[in-house]
């Protein structure tokens, strides 16, 4: 690893690996071509987890929502998954299982709550449900700037806030995931996916100005050093 990392970070210099890919480009990642049962997208998804938790997005979710939510709000988690973020939220206590709703193109999880609904579905053929929150853990990088702004159109009025974690598009973490990738001995799939997803990332308010929302809305976003996109966005009448 150090003989293909090391010379390339010299190559290149800290300014370099500092500066961002200047244009988003979103490409489809390979874990979306597999069936949901099939064993390299079961894997896939076990490395996701991984992901996520040193990246620390679920934690992350999970401190905003305390601070933010109150008894008898709704949240709508965008590209659901498997629900493990929404069922971390829901076994803390933070909502009741009847004011969560999963909306993903995968089947409603088994482990889904009775009480809870779930969509399954393209998320552009269908209206987003009336939600106090709205959180994307990991989504939104898939989307094109058109669809992005055709997403945000769709938003209900009733939304006072959104909790987005997603990749920060730098140099420096297309490195450092190919480093992590080595070191956690991740599945070909996540490795070529990671890449793809630090690519179609977001800098700065651009995940604000791409979804079109208006001065009402505030960004709040913050990055991590291991390459975390963190963005809360609040109406300001909120």
């Amino acid at each position: 690893m150090s003989r293909f990392l090391i010379p390339r970070l010299a190559a290149i210099g800290w300014s370099g690996l500092q500066s961002s890919v200047r244009i988003r480009d979103v490409q489809p990642e390979l874990l979306e071509t597999f069936p949901s049962d099939h064993p390299a997208a079961v894997k896939g998804r076990e490395d996701l987890l991984l992901v996520n938790a040193v990246m620390g997005n679920h934690r992350w979710m999970e401190s905003m929502l305390r601070r933010l939510h109150q008894p008898g709000w709704h949240i709508t988690e965008i590209g659901a998954g498997d629900g493990e973020l929404s069922l971390r939220l829901h076994e803390a206590g933070l909502c009741d299982a009847r004011d969560l709703h999963g909306l993903d193109l995968a089947p409603r999880p088994a482990r889904w709550p009775a009480e809870a609904a779930w969509s399954q579905g393209d998320l552009f053929q269908q209206s987003l449900p009336e939600s106090e929150i709205l959180i994307a853990n990991l989504i939104l990088h898939h989307f094109r700037d058109e669809q992005l702004r055709d997403l945000g159109a769709r938003i209900s009025t009733r939304t006072r806030f959104i909790l987005a974690a997603e990749p920060e598009r730098r140099r420096i973490h297309g490195f450092m995931g190919h480093f992590f990738s080595w070191l956690a001995e991740l599945h070909p799939i996540t490795r070529y996916d990671m890449q793809v997803s630090i690519r179609a990332g977001f800098r700065g308010d651009e995940l604000r100005q791409f979804l079109g929302l208006g001065a009402e809305w505030k960004a709040q976003v913050r990055t991590t050093l291991f390459g975390g996109y963190r963005v809360l966005l609040s109406r300001s009448d909120a």
